[in-house]
């Protein structure tokens, strides 16, 4: 057995008999990319897409480590505050916002932009399009369109003065159609057009939910349709377009109303369907409508208040009536939701999974009891495995029944890494300071090996490498042989806590490729725009997940999504190694360790007490703020 606990001033001491090629890291003290922001820098955030976006006193400027320059210089609206920046999930787009939060917004100018951070581009700006206010401003996808409302320009009598809908194509850059939401000019008693909600697009028409009601207009900019159904949130429809479903929070926000109209605008139910709570999830399904709504007590200690949990209603799509005799019971917040070829399955944050059909008969025998925070529900070879903060096993996804003898039980724990050891047919969960075993075929349960992390640290990551059983958390990394043996065990000690959390920032490969994989989904796949991907997938199956995320992007439009699809597609950086800050001699700084050694590959020294960076370890950099103006950028695959 090798055993490698990596002290770094033993190193140090090492380092004056031995030559230092072989024994120290190679050391970039030379950034690669060197970005003079000209201004202070005030915040910065890692996209998916690997381009480090900075907010500084002049405005927003987005870096791409791969130029020596910076690929956008946004200063049109000055130093902008964190809550006017907005980062559309799962695509390369910020919608920067101005005067719209303020108590003076329906008086003062509002501005909006849309930057594609990718390209480089301003797709849209108010302000070169002669909007004077921009009340409203949504990003559609896969259509990839902007839609804006507000108040625009004009030099015709009263056309400035009457709120207006404008259609931008993001691909061409250019407006598709415009139209008034009132008749400029009208005589009359004045109405509140006010956008309420997000418009839905569809193939030939465009629905705008206002304050007097649904309009539907043509995407030439006439009048098809309205209804007087007011105060709609958000719309989606079926798959053929002539039925649409709007949903209406109630004054309070306590409760939604759910309205069901033709490609027509006629009311296709006799009455609006009311459901407790705010609508988290909404599937179309040949068999009804799958409705999840959260309810919330809003802080209340009132004996009437509603409880802090979801709902789950099948409803009857041609009169809203419900399907079911009875809900299911949640007794918590839903935290997975799958729609099977035989009914529903869930799990409830606060623990518990169940399966119902869709008539309303509970598919399991009972309720599966389970612990807290549910991290994985995956299909297995032998069924259903769920990985709480407390205890694990497998279920028969037909009856509920349990696989395993007992489920396998733990201290209630932040973090649990589990894989699976294909050449040994076994489950492989590390918790209370060990590696347990399960095997596949019996259930059997045996502790392979202890876990010791330094600092008192749980493994958040384990996977099967040639070499042994791989663990990490943010300053461990080891290799456990196949027989339960230690191969190595590298410790890293942290620079200290308020200097760690930094590294949260950093989008680590797998939690990047899961954090897309629903984003796009969101994107692309789910009309409802209700981030639902409905898709069991497989345990411990990252490259299927990187490859739905690729494919996900490669379904919309545009060269950035193109260029995210291909980040996906490519090895991530930390296929071999790990990044891990810690201490060094020369202060504190960023290691890059090999996952098969635990050795150090590269040494970056970052000068700095309290460093603030960013790294992307899919694509293999690192961004650190070297003063109040200037980012480096270092390339980690080197």
């Amino acid at each position: 057995m090798k055993t490698l606990l990596i002290q770094l001033k033993t190193k140090l001491v090492l380092a004056l008999f031995i030559s230092a090629s072989t024994i120290f890291a190679q050391k970039a003290e030379q950034p690669d990319g060197n970005y003079d922001l000209g201004a202070n820098i005030n915040e910065m955030t890692l996209t998916i897409g690997g381009i480090l976006v900075v907010a500084t006193n002049d405005g927003l400027v987005g870096i791409d480590p791969k130029k020596s320059t910076p690929i956008f210089t946004f200063n049109n609206f000055g130093k902008l505050k964190p809550e006017e920046t907005d980062f559309i999930p799962g695509t390369p787009y910020i919608v920067v916002s101005q005067g719209a939060d303020s108590k003076f917004a329906g008086l003062a100018k509002t501005k909006r932009a849309v930057i594609d951070y990718v390209q480089g581009k301003v797709l849209f700006n108010s302000e070169d399009d002669n909007w004077k206010q921009v009340y409203t401003c949504n990003v559609v996808l896969p259509q990839n369109k902007i839609i804006i409302s507000g108040l625009q320009k004009s030099d015709q009598k009263f056309e400035s003065q009457v709120p207006k809908i404008a259609v931008y194509d993001i691909v061409s850059g250019k407006q598709d159609f415009s139209f008034f939401l009132d008749k400029p000019g009208r005589v009359g008693m004045a109405k509140d057009f006010s956008v309420t909600g997000t418009p839905l697009l569809l193939k030939n028409s465009i629905l705008i939910p206002t304050a007097q009601g649904i309009l539907s207009m043509s995407h030439t900019g006439e009048e098809q349709w309205q209804t007087k159904i007011k105060g709609v949130n958000w719309m989606v429809a079926d798959e053929t377009e002539k039925e649409i479903y709007a949903f209406e929070g109630t004054s309070n926000g306590a409760n939604t109303r759910i309205h069901k109209i033709g490609s027509n605008g006629a009311e296709l139910w006799k009455d609006d369907r009311k459901v407790k709570g705010v609508v988290s999830n909404f599937e179309i399904l040949p068999q009804g409508l799958a409705v999840v709504s959260n309810k919330s007590d809003g802080g209340s200690n009132s004996v009437f208040a509603a409880s802090n949990e979801s709902e789950i209603a099948f409803l009857n799509a041609s009169n809203g009536e419900d399907l079911w005799d009875k809900a299911p019971k949640t007794k918590g917040y839903v935290q997975h939701f799958y729609v099977m070829d035989d009914g529903i399955l869930f799990g409830i944050y606060e623990g518990g999974i169940n399966k119902i059909s869709f008539d309303g008969k509970t598919l399991f025998k009972k309720p599966l009891k389970t612990g807290e925070n549910i991290m994985v529900m995956a299909q297995s070879p032998q069924g259903l495995i769920y990985i709480t903060s407390e205890d694990a096993n497998i279920v028969n996804l037909q009856t509920g029944e349990e696989v395993w003898n007992k489920p396998l039980k733990y201290k209630s724990a932040t973090s649990v890494a589990s894989t699976f050891d294909s050449k040994n047919n076994r489950y492989l969960i590390a918790a209370d300071g060990k590696i347990m075993a399960i095997d596949a075929n019996s259930g059997d349960v045996s502790d392979l090996a202890k876990c010791d992390f330094e600092e008192k640290e749980d493994p958040n990551h384990m996977e099967i490498r040639d070499g042994g059983i791989f663990l990490s958390s943010d300053q461990n990394m080891s290799i456990v042989n196949f027989d339960g043996s230690e191969n190595y065990h590298a410790y890293y000690k942290s620079p200290g806590r308020s200097t760690f959390g930094k590294i949260m920032g950093g989008i680590t490969a797998v939690a990047s490729t899961a954090m897309a994989v629903s984003m796009s989904a969101r994107a692309g796949a789910n009309r409802t725009g209700m981030g639902s991907m409905n898709d069991l997938s497989n345990y411990n199956d990252y490259g299927k997940e990187a490859k739905r995320a690729a494919d996900m992007f490669s379904g919309i439009a545009g060269a950035s999504f193109a260029y995210l699809a291909t980040r996906f597609k490519a090895t991530a950086a930390t296929e071999n190694a790990q990044f891990i800050l810690t201490k060094l001699d020369e202060g504190v700084g960023l290691v890059k360790v090999n996952k098969d050694t635990g050795e150090v590959d590269k040494e970056i020294v970052l000068k700095d007490k309290k460093p603030e960076y960013e790294v992307d370890e899919f694509g293999g950099y690192l961004f650190y703020k070297a003063n109040d103006k200037t980012i480096y950028a270092y390339n980690l695959a080197k």
